[in-house]
């Protein structure tokens, strides 16, 4: 299962409605429960995500509890794609408190990402040894984002550190891109839906592939080293 968690304003779960088996995971879109459509919720800038832990919770019992009273999957084969808020809501909440908890799991987060705001368990410190993150930006991500992603890159990164793993290791399996010359989530350089489209098209690539992705060529740069992304001026 592909786990897509939205953006803010929910356009991503609107566009990206449930897309069927791709590479023998099937994609389910899940709307957030905060009433102005944004994962975690949000504060006057944007940026903190006051209800974050609480959203996070929620989406491990669907998965855990509900999900499987509506279709059969395997629950330790989970996976999940996060897009602008939801990519900020896996990487500060989600991940460092569920990691551990689906099996083989990754995360591609587009769009986003902040550092992780809860101390990692100790189920989600040992995953780390074998889940895959991407990072996926672009040239002209929002000004706030280009802070908050590079941050989002270093704290996966030490944790991965502190969990034992070397640069070699962590490389292999941490991985982040900012080459399309757009705008925020514009990876295709033409627009926000069509270039999240080109991601969720090319999961399996990006994920557990080569790393090709047409049009931005591959994707899958290690992140040690390189976690300060080079961006031009964002749109805000």
């Amino acid at each position: 299962m592909n786990v897509l968690l939205h953006g803010d304003g929910g356009q991503s779960f609107f566009a990206f409605p449930n897309q069927g088996v791709n590479q023998n995971l099937m994609g389910v879109a899940v709307l957030t429960p905060d009433a102005n459509l944004k994962w975690g919720g949000v504060d006057r800038n944007g940026q903190e995500r006051p209800d974050g832990e609480a959203h996070s919770d929620a989406v491990a019992s669907l998965i855990a509890n509900e999900l499987p009273k509506m279709v059969a999957f395997n629950q330790s084969d989970v996976w999940f794609t996060g897009v602008s808020g939801g990519s900020l809501t896996l990487a500060g909440f989600f991940m460092p408190k569920f990691m551990g908890t689906f099996g083989n799991t990754g995360f591609l987060l587009n769009c986003g990402g902040m550092a992780p705001q809860l101390d990692f368990t100790a189920d989600a410190s040992a995953a780390l040894a074998n889940t895959r993150i991407h990072f996926q930006s672009t040239s002209k991500e929002l000004n706030s984002l280009q802070k908050e992603i590079p941050q989002s890159i270093k704290g996966f990164e030490a944790a991965a550190k502190s969990a034992g793993l070397t640069e070699k290791q962590i490389n292999a399996l941490q991985t982040a891109n900012n080459d399309p010359n757009g705008g925020h989530c514009e990876f295709d350089e033409q627009g926000f839906e069509s270039g999240v489209q080109l991601m969720a098209d090319n999961f399996a690539s990006v994920m557990f592939g080569n790393g090709e992705v047409q049009g931005i060529g591959n994707v899958d740069n290690g992140v040690v080293g390189a976690e300060n992304l080079k961006f031009q001026k964002g749109e805000r």
